[in-house]
């Protein structure tokens, strides 16, 4: 536990919590190697609360820095903490979700851990809350808020471009739907939450696009604030993420028809076929071997280039190591030959009908991407 003058201070902090009375707000923080930046969070939103009734929730992906432990210490010290605690799940919305739904206060808010959201202006989005707004969005670009020096100008520039594209399928005017940093009224949260997508890491715009298409479209309110650097550890932004909301962003075009993971499983299968029709060159022209053992030498590198990349693409979450990797790329492969003889069957089957090839030949590899993308989701990575 970090001692920040003493017994005094943590007594000061007890003080400020509400101790006694339910929580009116939790606050949510999805976590992961956050251990350097929690406790510091905690006494910060402690102070910007005051006497308001809260309690904090750190959903934490199993650190391999310990910061669930640092957690569990922090709740046998102050009341209105604990932690959710996540084995062989990762992923910020999914965390979202799990904690949101773990509380029975009536307001939720969604903050990062990494310091760099302005949690003095948590007062000000609860108040806004109960005049009526159902979510309050923390915003870099509105009124005096601004990225600050949270962002270099790559990650700035590539914001911006996110919350254009973003503004296309948010349906309502909101200065920043990528703002990780939002609050929200539980019930409306509870309304959506089945539909809400698992994967990726921009849950406001999902809960934002998913209310509006269930016909009960949000009141928004923003609260402008000056995004900071990240105080201790390293962001998460990386390509992946980049690729998971594009992901949701192209699902979210589609009116939800097709799932994130569909979508990228499909991006996957794609690549895929470029990696088999080059592997089947490589062995017809540069080996020189037949084309029967080429094909199969083919479909078997590009099965397994398949299966790696879901494994760390579309199924990041639920990523397998281990024994589990090596019984998971043999089932990968026995589904999937099972999907190639469903595209075969399905393919023949409208050819004698029509005689097209083209719409057989793209009926048939339809039909073997849903049967595979169906089946390993529900045996390979469940």
């Amino acid at each position: 536990m970090m001692q920040v003058d003493g017994q005094a201070r943590v007594d000061d902090l007890r003080n400020t919590i509400g101790t006694g009375h339910p929580p009116q707000l939790a606050v949510i923080v999805p976590s992961f190697n956050e251990r350097d930046n929690i406790e510091l969070l905690y006494e910060k939103t402690a102070i910007a609360l005051g006497e308001t009734a809260w309690e904090m929730i750190v959903v934490d992906d199993n650190s391999p820095d310990g910061t669930a432990d640092v957690v569990n210490e922090m709740a046998r010290v102050y009341a209105n903490v604990r932690c959710i605690r996540r084995f062989g799940r990762r992923g910020l919305s999914s965390a979202c979700v799990e904690g949101m739904a773990a509380t029975a206060a009536p307001f939720v808010a969604v903050i990062d851990a990494d310091l760099q959201h302005d949690e003095a202006i948590l007062p000000q989005m609860l108040d806004k809350a109960l005049a009526g707004a159902d979510l309050v969005v923390g915003t870099r670009f509105a009124g005096e808020g601004s990225a600050g020096e949270g962002l270099s100008a790559a990650r700035l520039s590539g914001s911006q471009m996110a919350t254009r594209m973003a503004a296309m399928i948010a349906g309502q005017p909101i200065s920043d739907p990528m703002s990780g940093f939002f609050l929200v009224r539980r019930d409306r949260f509870e309304a959506v939450a089945p539909k809400l997508a698992s994967d990726g890491f921009k849950i406001l715009i999902d809960l934002i696009v998913t209310s509006a298409r269930g016909g009960k479209p949000l009141t928004i309110a923003e609260v402008p604030y000056v995004f900071r650097p990240r105080h201790a550890g390293e962001s998460k932004m990386n390509p992946l993420i980049v690729i998971q909301y594009l992901g949701l962003w192209a699902s979210k075009l589609s009116g939800g028809v097709l799932p994130p993971s569909f979508l990228l499983f499909g991006l996957v299968g794609v690549t895929g076929v470029v990696v088999h029709m080059a592997t089947l060159g490589v062995f017809t022209s540069g080996l020189g071997a037949n084309f029967v053992v080429s094909q199969i030498a083919a479909t078997l590198v590009a099965m397994t280039w398949n299966f790696f990349l879901n494994n760390n693409l579309t199924y990041a979450d639920r990523r397998l190591r281990g024994r589990k990797l090596v019984f998971g790329l043999i089932g990968f492969y026995a589904i999937c030959a099972l999907g190639g003889i469903a595209n075969i069957s399905v393919a023949s089957g409208i050819y004698e009908l029509r005689h097209q090839t083209f719409v057989a030949g793209l009926a048939g590899a339809v039909m073997s991407s849903v049967f595979n993308y169906a089946v390993t989701r529900a045996f390979t990575w469940k």
